[in-house]
Parts: structure tokens; sequence; C-alpha cells
């Protein structure tokens, strides 16, 4: 398995605070070996490399030994190859119930081979004290997840849903790994959009204050209608641009005109979110604007800031162009707001990991905006010191089926209501089909039918994202993301419900058995399954550090894989290992039930 494995220290640092969890399986081996290098290379800092195995050697390995052996070749010393080193890594270890077998295979590639009866008793732990106890260990305590982040006044496109749907999962699993977040909707609601909003409400509607919300009516008609004057009518332009000036120097009739075209547009995004299930707190570009004049002061000070071209700019290292903070006009512009934002963030709310959620298109940018911040002091080297540090996640576009951005027919940007209302309403029409055909639909109330198509829908829509590598483009199909076979929410939710009947028709009450039956590994295929439960906290760590959702979709997938392959070949019900084997059911739906949540999917117990 790929990915970046903490810091030891970091590691420790954690623990300390946090007794009841001891970190993933990766984490333990770790400490383990850490304590290994230690006694055998106490000259060396040596950082241990420890990884899941996917060959048939062993669970996991460490493998130090080549780096270790590039620096001892030459030098006298008691190890006379890579082998050698292996071997006494191996010597070193401290005893531990985890580890069952190791050896060395190759050059010096440390195999280790897990205990079962210490991975039973670590998933019987996990069913005794809830997988909260399975939470990875982060090094970072409070971040900020900036995502979403609509435009007010303009539809919510299929970016948004994206930026929305990765964003509210990387909160979700920080959440889940017990560090504080700021969920953080940056909307787009200062600017000088807002000029001609403003003077077309005033002209079209002058009572506009006694209609109320009757005067705006639909916002993407009324945006499109003044922006069509705005573009063909030089007059109205320019009173435009003077409505922007008396806005932004705070005139009450005008700041009474945004306030409500904010609050209609916000309630529009309201019915987005709602839909997915997503939480964020708003602060937008006009929050930030008083900071601006402060923050440009300071780079000034500090020599960041030079006059180019009738802008004042940053000049940044292996940049062709500057980043500009203050256009020629004298305005402000999305580098001098986000610089704001960062200030704000890093000294008001002292966020140690900001991450910024948005489309790839947006990535030179914050490579700019953090460059400068780094320039400024603000940000420390990477190498030297871990945090406060930034993060952009881009994200790729959605296709159509012709391969181009997804519009509809008419080439207007869809409508994300209208996306997710069809996506339950498809999948409820074939919920109600398989019912009708299976003769079941007697036993379902409304409510129930209503829920499950929620969850179905909505969680396929999301699904269908969250499964790709978050850079790459993707197709949006109804067809395939409803399809209820292979790597889909559908197939997912199912396979969940699946397990759940089993345990339900087995008549036995899970809650005593967790307290009285105790887990057995004794089938090849128990292990396998046994080995993927406990690797949970590490994939999580994975997502979470390298900001890839799609690592706990593959984790999820495979989970239902494994469990597959166990029910096939271990009789459950009925079977001598029957306790055992329901504590093991129970188990794969406790994880598959995290792994929804973290994805924001709600789970279905029965179909």
């Amino acid at each position: 398995m790929s990915g970046e494995t903490l810091a030891p220290a970091a590691t420790a640092a954690v623990q300390e605070q946090d007794g009841n969890r001891v970190g993933s399986v990766k984490q333990q081996l770790s400490s383990l070996f850490e304590a290994s290098l230690r006694a055998t290379f106490p000259e060396l800092n040596i950082e241990p490399m420890v990884a899941a195995c996917t060959a048939k050697f062993g669970d996991y390995q460490c493998n130090n030994a080549m780096g270790i052996w590039s620096k001892l070749k030459g030098a006298s010393s008691e190890f006379k190859n890579p082998k050698s080193i292996g071997q006494g890594i191996i010597s070193n270890l401290p005893p531990s119930e985890m580890i069952e077998s190791t050896s060395v295979a190759g050059p010096g590639f440390v195999n280790i081979g897990l205990s079962s009866t210490w991975m039973a008793q670590s998933i019987q732990n996990m069913l005794s004290n809830g997988i909260g106890t399975w939470a990875p260990l982060l090094p970072a305590s409070r971040v900020l997840v900036d995502f979403s982040s609509p435009n007010i006044a303009k539809e919510m496109h299929v970016g948004h849903l994206r930026s929305t749907i990765i964003g509210d999962t990387l909160a979700r699993m920080l959440e889940f790994s017990n560090a504080e977040v700021f969920r953080r909707n940056h909307v787009g609601d200062w600017g000088t959009q807002f000029g001609m909003l403003i003077q077309h409400l005033f002209e079209t509607f002058p009572n506009w204050e006694d209609i109320g919300e009757q005067a705006i009516g639909d916002l993407q008609e009324f945006y499109k209608a003044s922006k069509k004057r705005f573009d063909e009518d030089d007059l109205f332009k320019e009173r435009a641009q003077e409505a922007v000036v008396r806005l932004q120097s705070g005139e009450e009739k005008y700041r009474d005109a945004w306030k409500r075209i904010c609050e209609i547009s916000r309630r529009e995004f309201d019915l987005v979110y709602e839909r997915l299930g997503v939480h964020l707190e708003v602060k937008g570009e006009s929050f930030y604007n008083p900071y601006i004049p402060e923050v440009l002061k300071e780079l000034s000070r500090k020599g960041l800031i030079e006059e180019s071209e009738g802008a004042r700019v940053i000049f940044l290292e292996g940049q062709q162009i500057p980043l500009i903070v203050v256009k020629r006009d004298g305005g402000y512009n999305y580098a001098s707001t986000d610089l704001a934002a960062l200030w704000y963030r890093l000294n008001e709310e002292k966020a140690d990991w900001m991450i910024y959620v948005t489309d790839v298109g947006q990535s030179l940018h914050f490579t700019m905006v953090f460059s400068a911040a780094k320039r400024a002091g603000w940000l420390p080297d990477s190498s030297i010191q871990a945090f406060p540090k930034t993060s952009h996640v881009g994200f790729g576009l959605v296709l159509g089926s012709d391969g181009k951005r997804f519009r509809t027919r008419s080439s207007e940007v869809v409508r994300l209501v209208e996306l997710l209302d069809e996506a339950k309403n498809r999948s409820k029409a074939e919920l109600l089909k398989r019912l009708e055909e299976s003769g079941k639909l007697a036993e379902w109330t409304d409510e129930e039918l209503e829920k499950t198509a929620e969850a179905i829908g909505y969680g396929a829509v999301k699904y269908a994202d969250l499964k790709n590598n978050r850079l790459t483009n993707y197709t949006f199909s109804f067809d395939q993301m409803l399809n209820d076979k292979g790597n889909t929410a559908v197939y997912l939710l199912y396979a969940h419900a699946r397990i759940c009947s089993i345990i339900r028709k087995s008549g036995k009450e899970i809650d005593d058995l967790k307290k009285t039956g105790r887990i057995v590994l004794g089938h090849a295929d128990e292990r396998i399954l046994g080995l993927h439960l406990i690797r949970f906290a590490e994939i999580v760590e994975e997502a979470c550090t390298n900001l890839l959702p799609n690592v706990l979709c593959e984790y999820l997938y495979d989970l239902s894989d494994k469990f597959s392959r166990f029910y096939a070949s271990c009789q459950v019900v009925g079977s001598p290992e029957e306790t055992s084997r329901l504590l093991l059911c129970e188990a794969t739906a406790v994880v598959m039930r995290k792994c929804f949540h973290l994805l924001g999917i709600q789970p279905v117990y029965k179909i």
C-alpha cells in the first residue's frame, strides 16, 4: 500500500493526548521497528519504512535494510550485506503479541506475519468499544477545509457538486480522526457583479423593499437579465459601476439590497446541501474584505509588494507572471481576498492545516498565494517544520456522454437540485420494480421507500464521484451510477443490507454475542477478511494524509469482495463456528457503515 507514514515522534505526541487509541496497525508496527532500529543502529537517525504486503510472504514488510546498507557500505561494520541488516533488525524487535512470525527475504526485506489471535482480539475490542477506537492518529489538530464556495446569484453547477462532495468527505475523515475541523464555505458574495444586480433591481423595481422577493423572482433569470443590460448598455454599465462604489462604501440602501440578494441565493444553495446532508459555515469574500488593507500593509512592510505597470504585485521565484494583489484601478481581486483569508485563518482561527478544494484550473493561483505566504514568513519551510501548512485539493471536470463538459441539451448549466432529485426518482422507480417482482412491496412503508430511495440516489451520485482519483475527469451517467453490479454505491449498499439480513435471520442477539462470544480466524478466508478489517485505520490515515477519498472507496469495495469470498466458503448460520462468524459479519457491517458515513452516504438495512 502506498502513502506516507506519520513520523513516530508525531505519532507519539498524538498518542499521549489520546491514550485510548493506539493508532493503525502500521503505526503500531512502526513503533516496534523504530525501537529495533534505534537499538541496532544508535548512530543513525532512521524512520521505519513499514508497508502492507501484497506478496504471499507476510502481512507487512519493513523495507529499511537497503537504505541502511547504502549508508554503512564501506564502513567497518558487523553487517556484511542488506540481508544481515534485516536479520539484525529482527533480533532487536521488542516482544509483541502482534507479531507471530518474521523472516528476511531478498535484499533484507523483513516480512511480518501478524498473529491471528491478536487480529481476532483487535476486532473483538472494536466491537466492544466502538469503531472510534480504530480512528487513526493524525498530527494536525485544527484543520480548515475550504470547499463548495459557489458564487452568490449564480447557479451551483457540477463543479460545485464535486467540491462539495470531496470537501465533505475530507472533513468527515478528519473529524473521525479527532481533528477539530472548520467546514468553511468561501462564497463569492462580494465584487463588481453586485453593482449590476443592485442597479437592475433599483431600476426595474423602484419599490423593491415593499414587494420583497417577488421583485427578484428566479435569481438566475434575474442575473442573466442584469448581465445582458450590463453588456449592451454603456450608460447602465456606468451606473452599475457607481453602485459598486456605493455598496463598498457602506451606503445603507445598497447594503440592504446586497443582503437580500445574498439571502435568497443562500436559500437556493441550502436546498442542495440539505439533500447531500452537508453542513458548512459561511465566511464569504465580504467577511475578509475589511482585513485586506492591513494584510497588504504588512506585505509591503516586508518588501514583498512592488509596483508593476500600474498594478501592485508580488514577484515569486519560479513564476513567469507576478501575483497581482491590487489592480490598476485600485480594486482588490481574488489574490488579495485569499491572502487576507489565509492570514485570518492562521492568526485568528489558529488553523494548522488549511485545505482548499477547487477545480485543477485554480492550482496555479493557489500555488502563487501559498508561495507569497511563505515569502512573508507566514508558512514555514516544510522540510524544517510540518505545520502550519496549506494544501490545494484539485479535481477534474464532470463530462457528459459526449465527452464534453456536462450540460443540459439547451447548453444550460445543470441545476443541481434537479439532478439530485432525478437520481432519487430513478432509484425509487428501480426499488419499486424490484419489490413488486419479489412480492415484498407490502412489507415497506412509504417513509421507508422514500428514505431508501434518497440513500441510494444521493449515495450513487456521491460514490460515482469519490471512487475516481479526484484529479481525473469523470463521465456522469445515471445508468452506470445506479447499476446494482460492479463498483457502485447501489451494489455496496445492497451488500451491507444482505449482511444485516444474515444476522437478523440467525435469530441471535448480536449485543449478547459481543459479550459472550469469541472471534476465531481459523479458516483462510476468515483470516483474509480479518486482516482487511484491521487495516481500516491506516486506510483512513492514508486517505487523509494524501487527501484522496478514492483510497477509502477502493477499501470498501475490496471489503465487500472479501466478505463475499468468506461467506461463500464459510457457512455462518448453523455451523459450529456460528458465533464467531456472526461476530465477523457484524464487524464487517460496522466497518462498512463507518465507510459510508465518511463518504456521506446513508446505509441501507433492508432490500
